[in-house]
């Protein structure tokens, strides 16, 4: 599932469609660590990738694009381009893992478990977990103080991606 999402992050046009597959992609991801037995690297890239960090993409495209389902249509000389680095990069990503001597670090057979790091987070680090938060809540407020301003700048009460209706509506008149 992660795999085919992955694929139609790159190479669907509408950016809508984009961010959906991009959010399976982050889920298989985070269901990926939960089946390697790593709950607290699941939560994170659920909470965090697939949750935070997808909301601020689709924000943003709505805050800032005419329409928000715009399609992205590249010209081939930039296609070429970027399939021709791509495909550098993974020869040399694929020379480096070959070349590479891999060596397993020793277990010690301890398990660390999840309500050990909760205790550690709401115990010693509890002052930098709580600032953390409260920049993150001054972040979103100033985002949304920002968006809500951009709206009340407009004059027209239309969005731009609306139909023109008045001139039909003289049409029919």
């Amino acid at each position: 599932m992660s795999a085919l999402s992955a694929i139609g992050v790159v190479i669907s046009k509408n950016i809508v469609r984009t961010a959906v597959c991009l959010l399976f992609t982050l889920l298989g991801v985070g269901g990926l660590y939960f089946l390697l037995n790593a709950e607290f690297l699941a939560a994170v890239q659920l909470v965090v990738y697939a949750g935070g960090t997808l909301i601020l993409i689709v924000f943003g495209v709505m805050l800032t694009s005419k329409s928000p389902f715009s399609r992205f249509e590249p010209k081939v000389a930039e296609v070429v381009i970027a399939l021709s680095i791509n495909l550098i990069l993974l020869f040399a990503l694929v020379l480096g893992i070959k070349r590479a001597t891999f060596k397993i670090a020793p277990v010690d057979g301890t398990y660390y478990p999840i309500e050990k790091l909760g205790q550690a987070l709401l115990g010693d680090y509890l002052i930098p977990f709580e600032l953390a938060s409260v920049l993150l809540l001054a972040v979103m407020i100033g985002a949304a103080y920002l968006a809500k301003g951009r709206r009340r700048e407009s004059t027209d009460p239309t969005p731009a991606h609306a139909p023109n209706l008045s001139r039909r509506a003289k049409e029919w008149s």
